[in-house]
C-alpha cells in the first residue's frame, strides 16, 4: 500500500497524533506527513503512506493557502491563541494603512521563527527552550509570501478587532509569526487566533478526509492517492524496453529517447507504473538516465 492521503486535521491533534491514529486503520505501514500543523490549526495535511514517504522532498516545495484569523491588540508570547497574552490599551489602528502593511509583507521576506518552533539550536528543539525560560538568538530565514488578501474585518466578543486573511506563501512561512509582525507595524500588537490550511500543492480542503470518515469505511484504502499524484510538475519518461526498466531497477545508467529536458524526472514501465526517479542528463540526441530512487 503506497500513496498520498489527504486528510482534514481537526484542532488540539499534534501532526504526529493524525500519524498515530491512521497506523490503527494501516498498520505495519511507513508513513510521514508533507507540512506540519501546529495542534490549534485545522485542515489539509497530507500523509505519504508507504514508498510515498521516499518522494516527499520533491513535493514539500509546494505552495500553500491558509485561512487565517488575527485579533488586534495583544501579544501574545507563543503568537498564537494558545499562549499567555498581554492585551493592549490600544485597540484601533489606521485602517488608511492596513493595505500598505498588508504589501509590504508580501514576495520574498526575511522572517525570524519563532521560539516555541521545531527549529534546532545547538541540539534542541526552540520549542524545548521556550519551555525552560530561555529565549536564544534567531537567524531570519527567507521566505515567500505570494499574497496576503484581507477577507474581511470584525470585532470580537472582547472588542477587539480580528483580520481575516487568505495566505499563500512558501513552505517554512510561519504564520502565526506573520500576524505578530503585521500587527507590530501597526502598532497594536496582534497573535493568530484560528487557522485552517485550505490547500498544500494539488491537496485541496474539499477533497480531504477527517479521521472518523477515513476510520468508518469499509475499504479506506481506497481513499489513497497513487504516488505520483503530487508529483505532476516533474517531467515524465515512459521506457518501454523491460530490459531497461530492469537496468534502472537495479542502479545503472541507461540512455532513452526522450523529449524531456534536464533535471529531475518521474519514469515509467511499459504498463504506465511509476518504478523510479531519476535524473535526466542530455548526452547528444540521447537522455542519459540517472537513477535516484527505484520502486518495486
Amino acid at each position: 500500500m503506497h500513496g498520498f492521503l489527504n486528510v482534514n486535521k481537526s484542532k488540539d491533534m499534534t501532526s504526529f497524533d493524525v500519524i498515530r491514529r491512521l497506523k490503527r486503520v494501516f498498520p505495519r505501514v511507513k508513513m510521514g506527513h508533507l507540512g506540519t500543523l501546529d495542534p490549534m490549526a485545522e485542515g489539509v495535511l497530507p500523509i505519504a503512506i508507504g514508498n510515498a514517504t521516499r518522494v516527499l522532498e520533491y513535493v514539500e516545495a509546494e505552495p500553500k493557502i491558509y485561512a487565517a484569523t488575527m485579533t488586534l491588540g495583544g501579544i501574545s508570547d507563543t503568537q498564537d491563541a494558545t499562549g499567555n497574552i498581554c492585551y493592549s490599551p490600544v485597540t484601533s489602528f489606521d485602517r488608511a494603512r492596513l493595505a500598505e502593511v498588508l504589501d509590504s509583507f508580501t514576495g520574498k521576506i526575511q522572517q525570524v521563527p519563532p521560539m516555541y518552533s521545531a527549529v534546532h539550536h545547538d541540539g534542541e528543539r526552540l520549542y524545548d527552550l521556550a519551555r525552560k525560560g530561555i529565549e536564544v538568538e534567531r537567524k531570519p530565514r527567507e521566505i515567500n509570501i505570494h499574497s496576503i488578501e484581507l477577507m474581511g474585518e470584525e470585532v470580537d466578543d472582547k472588542g477587539l478587532p480580528l483580520l481575516h486573511l487568505n495566505v499563500t506563501c512558501s513552505t517554512g512561512t510561519y504564520i502565526r509569526t506573520l500576524c505578530h509582525d503585521i500587527g507590530e507595524k501597526l502598532g497594536i500588537g496582534a497573535f493568530l487566533s484560528k487557522l485552517t490550511r485550505t490547500r498544500v500543492g494539488i491537496f485541496l480542503i474539499q477533497d480531504a478526509y477527517d479521521l472518523n470518515a477515513i476510520r468508518g469505511i469499509d475499504e479506506p484504502q481506497t481513499l489513497i492517492k497513487e504516488i505520483d499524484f503530487p508529483l505532476y510538475r516533474l517531467p515524465e519518461i515512459r521506457v518501454m524496453d523491460e530490459n531497461l526498466v530492469q537496468r534502472i531497477k537495479h542502479g545503472n545508467l541507461v540512455a532513452v529517447t526522450s523529449e524531456a529536458g534536464e533535471g529531475i524526472c518521474r519514469v515509467y514501465d511499459p504498463k504506465g507504473c511509476l518504478f523510479s526517479i531519476a535524473r535526466c542528463e542530455k548526452e547528444f540526441e540521447a537522455c542519459i538516465l540517472k537513477p535516484i530512487k527505484v520502486f518495486n
